[in-house]
């Protein structure tokens, strides 16, 4: 509380300096290019309307276009033109004295009536993505409450995403796990986009607290909960396609803002060294000391973490276009001796200290081959390092957690690992537009992966939560862990090879069919698959469409899994099918219902041979089925916000006999509301409103002294029931507030973000003490921050 009530003044010091300096908005201008969405070619004569007023533009032969004298802010810009969709932009932001460009895309138009203008935002409305298919401009992204500008904050909105909290990012996807989702950025294949998961080993179910993309990064995000088509394999719940936001063509312009955790900087702009080009460079620097320590939160270590991306786009010719990418992020997170004595209930006595990076290196090449097709080949180079070494506290306490001798002994490191993982790969992506009616988008991909893992345990240690399957001898009421279960040294690569082909028809002027099949070798599962994809639409008119969606999804096992695993243990791709069915009205352009029913259907899936060991297997099958509705309003004019309500029931089986049970990730019941307020040109209020029914927990029983030492108490938690229970359900409410000015020719925005008004405690998961044998959360309380924006 006393965070909250320095955020407040420091809110609002800031806004008596916004008040005093505050000057009246100058003006500015737009340019941009128009370009055709399936061929890349500049569009000609298209008229670019600004703000829906009589103020317009009209595309030149090269597709560009000019508006002049407009006023600094945000403004919504309507691109049209006769056998096209009317496109949408609604984050256009104007600097005084500078020029912002934009380059904008429009889809041709597929079901269009006498008298009838259809209206779309980017990748809405798109026949290639019927089903489960939402979009983020930069804008919606940065204005959601509690995201704090991260995008998969932002996405936990939406319906059958599941959110951990927050203080995590990572997404849950209609029951699946936080690390089944595919993430495309800048056409390159990601899996580590996360800092500071929780786990300092094994991979934390609820994944990572902060993305590695840091506020305004992301230009535009595409997302599909389900149902993608074959462009898309290796992981099976959903498909998260981000573009980086491309450098300013015309003037260099500097954007960032300084909170209570650090400071980030954008730069975006024209670069003199290199001729057609232009790049986008953001540094990233956040560190939780002052935070920790202000608010009596010592107890939790240091974490600190930071990120570094250069994209550079030079316009080689008019029919060649390449984009470099370079990411960097670092992380470190250390919790010491000191820590543990701040534990007042001693909670946590493992001792973590890692130091983790991610590196993304890329190049894109895109070629327009003819006025109907386009190649776009990138190669590109992913690495990500992790060494961790943990040391646990051995304190001398009665059952309140109470110290007995003032001195805690503890070790330095009981076990340790250095991890790596590194990937070089080949993409080679070919569309092709046959006619109005057919495209056909195909394509081939080649990576070769290295896995290193090197990890040891140098004593025996103890777990105090097991179940009875889980150890050998009867009598004892814990599980022994020794360094045989936990061990591993693995160095190797192998080849992974894809390949797909799409064909996408309109048939008459209702009915749109995507078909495809793709194909997937995994090297170190040794397996090759075929994944056949279905989906479509049927127009019932231009405001109505009943859609579907089939398909066969491969997965690969998670790579730190497959590193884990002894000699011999081979992990095969676990198998999803997925069957949706959808109906969908636009209101108007910006105003949208979805409602769709899903089910899948679970094979071959990994879970663990033995719990508390990294040991696993295929044997997991399952099912799940639901029903999502939400109503989205896009950002355009004063407000934009959605509601949705989604139910999940997933059920797990790992066939060892336990049965079926609720798979961690099965929340039947999910609400959501979010708004977004301009109430002037300076003031903007946003709240956002989350429900959940609780996750599901191990039923369990207690057992007291089971050392069989009085002078050194200790319980343990036996676990008797997978998934019996459930968690206290999720509520969270988050506010934002906005305050815009103008000082000189700087746009700043003076916010204040708070992240659980109610100052409830969230449930993300549930841990044991074994010192005062007691169950407690791990969550978060209120989290309020403020800062200030910066464009110049």
């Amino acid at each position: 509380m006393f965070l909250f009530l320095r955020t407040l003044t420091f809110f609002f010091l800031c806004l008596w300096s916004g008040t005093v300096y505050g000057q009246q908005w100058g003006l500015g201008s737009i340019k941009g290019k128009v370009i055709d969405m399936d061929n890349k070619r500049p569009i000609v004569g298209a008229v670019v309307s600004l703000d829906q007023t009589a103020t317009s533009a009209v595309s030149d032969s090269l597709g560009f276009f000019e508006l002049g004298g407009v006023t600094s802010g945000g403004h919504v810009l309507a691109i049209s033109l006769v056998g096209y969709e009317t496109r949408l932009v609604t984050d256009v932001n104007v600097l005084p004295d500078k020029t912002t460009f934009r380059e904008i895309g429009l889809h041709e138009a597929i079901n269009t009536l006498k008298g009838v203008e259809v209206k779309t935002f980017k990748y809405e409305n798109n026949r290639v993505t019927p089903v489960s298919s939402y979009s983020f401009s930069r804008e919606e992204i940065a204005l959601n409450p509690g995201s704090q500008g991260d995008i998969f904050r932002a996405i936990g909105m939406l319906p059958g995403v599941s959110s951990s909290g927050g203080i995590y990012s990572a997404i849950a996807v209609r029951g699946q796990g936080v690390r089944d989702n595919v993430y495309m950025v800048d056409d390159i294949p990601l899996t580590e986009v996360g800092h500071l998961e929780g786990n300092s080993f094994f991979n934390d179910p609820n994944g990572g607290r902060f993305s590695i993309f840091a506020p305004r990064v992301i230009d535009n995000a595409q997302f599909q909960g389900g149902g993608f088509g074959p462009e898309y394999g290796r992981r099976s719940a959903s498909n998260l396609v981000l573009g980086i936001k491309e450098g300013n063509k015309e003037n260099t312009i500097v954007d960032g803002q300084v909170d209570l955790l650090g400071i980030n900087v954008n730069y975006d702009g024209p670069t003199k060294v290199v001729k057609n080009t232009n790049v986008f460079l953001s540094a990233r620097y956040q560190n939780f000391y002052g935070l920790v320590n202000l608010v009596g939160l010592k107890d939790i270590g240091l974490p600190i973490y930071g990120d570094v991306i250069l994209k550079t786009t030079t316009q080689l010719n008019p029919s060649n276009k390449l984009s470099l990418l370079a990411i960097v992020s670092p992380e470190s997170y250390v919790r010491d001796i000191d820590n543990v004595y701040a534990d007042k209930k001693l909670n946590l006595l493992y001792l973590p200290n890692f130091k983790r990076n991610k590196i993304v290196l890329g190049l894109n090449l895109r070629t327009l081959t003819s006025k109907k097709s386009y190649w776009k080949n990138i190669l590109y180079y992913t690495a990500y390092t992790s060494d961790v070494a943990v040391g646990k506290a051995y304190p001398d306490a009665d059952t309140l957690g109470k110290l007995n001798n003032g001195v805690i002994p503890y070790i330095g490191t009981i076990q340790s690992q250095n991890y790596s993982e590194s990937k070089v790969g080949y993409r080679s992506l070919f569309n092709l537009t046959i006619d109005k009616n057919q495209k056909i988008a195909s394509g081939v991909e080649v990576d070769i992966l290295n896995l290193s893992n090197e990890r040891t345990l140098n004593q025996n240690d103890t777990n105090f939560v097991y179940a009875a399957t889980d150890i050998n001898n009867p009598g004892l009421k814990y599980q022994p862990i020794s360094p045989q279960f936990v061990n591993a040294s693995f160095n190797n690569y192998n080849v992974n090879v894809s390949g797909f082909v799409n064909y996408s028809v309109l048939l008459g002027k209702k009915i749109s069919v995507n078909a495809g099949v793709r194909y997937d070798y995994s090297g170190f599962s040794d397996q090759h698959v075929v994944s056949p994809r279905l989906s479509g639409s049927y127009f019932v008119d231009e405001q109505n469409s009943l859609n579907f969606g089939c398909g066969i999804y491969y997965q690969d096992p998670v790579y730190s899994d497959i590193a884990d695993q002894p000699k011999g243990n081979k992990l095969k791709m676990e198998q999803v099918k997925q069957y949706i069915l959808g109906y969908r009205r636009y209101f108007s352009a910006d105003l949208k219902l979805t409602i769709e029913t899903w089910y899948k259907d679970f094979d071959n899936m990994v879970v663990n041979a033995i719990n508390g060991t990294v040991l696993k297997n295929n044997n997991g099958t399952g099912w799940g089925k639901g029903v999502d509705v939400n109503v989205t309003k896009r950002l355009v004019n004063q407000v934009h916000g959605q509601i949705g309500y989604s139910y999940i029931d997933i059920k797990r089986n790992d066939n060892n006999g336990t049965g079926a049970y609720d798979f961690a990730f099965s929340q039947p019941h999910q609400f959501n509301f979010m708004m977004s307020y301009k109430a002037t040109k300076r003031w903007l209020f946003s709240m956002k409103y989350r429900y959940a029914t609780g996750k599901p927990k191990d039923n369990y029983i207690i057992h007291r002294d089971v050392l069989n030492n009085v002078n050194y108490l200790r319980y343990s938690k036996e676990l008797i029931g997978k998934n019996e229970l459930r968690l206290p359900d999720f509520t969270s409410l988050d506010i934002r507030v906005n305050y815009n000015f103008r000082f000189r020719k700087a746009n700043l925005t003076i916010f204040m973000d708070i992240v659980n008004v109610f100052n409830k405690q969230i449930a993300n998961s549930e841990s044991f003490n074994p010192i005062t044998g007691k169950n407690y959360y791990d969550g978060l309380a209120i989290f309020p921050t403020g800062g200030l924006k910066f464009e110049f």
